[in-house]
């Protein structure tokens, strides 16, 4: 059996300092955190941390920046509870503890080469930034690139500043819609399903990525396959109450398998017969 050092083993909390913050929403906050020390940090988009706010508690969390700086990463965090109301306080200078990377993310290497439709709705735009940017950074690996975004409302949307960017560049076909519109929208009105149809595609070269509240995953995924996208190359993300990370606690676990060892990040093909998950 191999023996693991404290610093090699993945229990070890390791010291973040909080760079930057930022306000993204009423609800949703944005921190650039460095390890102490000036340590790389090696992550796949679609993996997760855990965070801990020393003395109130611990959660999991989502990497949203790409990971092509390795020396500072991002995270977006919504305030709903004791620990994440706990974090929003924090701000500049101060300290927080993360484990990981963990959880098995994006298979980049299998998207290579091949044409993308992203789809996300709500808070999934905060992963799903991860692999957009780390795409766009390597823009000439990647065939064609569909994102679609949908929001509650104009003002629950994330990273609005990037949206402009991505809706403005050439080699980016990019759709939004919301539920509800406000009264200076002009764009689309309807759920994200709506999207989809308009898209066109060759289903045997593109690969959809999908990312939001399960509910959404079920409509979504019937759109796809309508589209004829083989299951295999369809993935979502399990974003379930994980605890521990590892795969010691069981909280994430559904039927055979572990989301935070096996996933977050699954094929629809390995997946469909979990029926309570989607």
């Amino acid at each position: 059996m191999e023996r693991l050092g404290i610093k090699e083993s993945r229990y070890n909390v390791k010291i973040a300092k909080i760079l930057r913050t930022r306000q993204l929403t009423e609800h949703e906050k944005l921190f650039e955190l460095a390890i102490e020390g000036g340590e790389a940090f090696d992550y796949e988009p679609g993996q997760f941390i855990m965070i801990n706010d020393f003395g109130v508690g611990e959660i999991p969390i989502s990497l949203t920046s790409a990971p092509t700086n390795r020396i500072s990463f991002e995270v977006c965090i919504r305030a709903v509870g004791k620990v994440t109301n706990a974090i929003h306080t924090l701000e500049a200078g101060d300290f927080i503890g993360i484990r990981g990377p963990y959880g098995r993310g994006f298979p980049i290497r299998i998207l290579e080469g091949n044409d993308l439709m992203i789809v996300a709705g709500g808070l999934g735009i905060a992963p799903l930034r991860s692999l957009i940017n780390y795409v766009l950074d390597n823009r000439r690996d990647f065939g064609k690139v569909h994102i679609l975004l949908g929001s509650k409302s104009p003002k629950d949307m994330l990273f609005v500043d990037e949206l402009d960017r991505w809706n403005q560049r050439m080699d980016v076909y990019y759709q939004s819609t919301v539920d509800q519109a406000e009264i200076d929208w002009t764009g689309h009105v309807g759920v994200i399903t709506t999207l989809i149809p308009g898209v066109d595609l060759e289903p045997e070269r593109t690969f959809a990525i999908v990312v939001g509240p399960p509910i959404m995953y079920k409509f979504v995924i019937r759109e796809l396959l309508a589209k004829n996208i083989p299951e295999r190359q369809i993935f979502v993300d399990f974003e379930r109450h994980m605890k521990c990370g590892i795969g010691k606690c069981g909280r994430c676990q559904i039927q055979n398998l572990y989301v935070c060892q096996d996933g977050p990040v699954f094929s629809y093909e390995e997946i469909k017969h979990l029926t309570e998950a989607m």
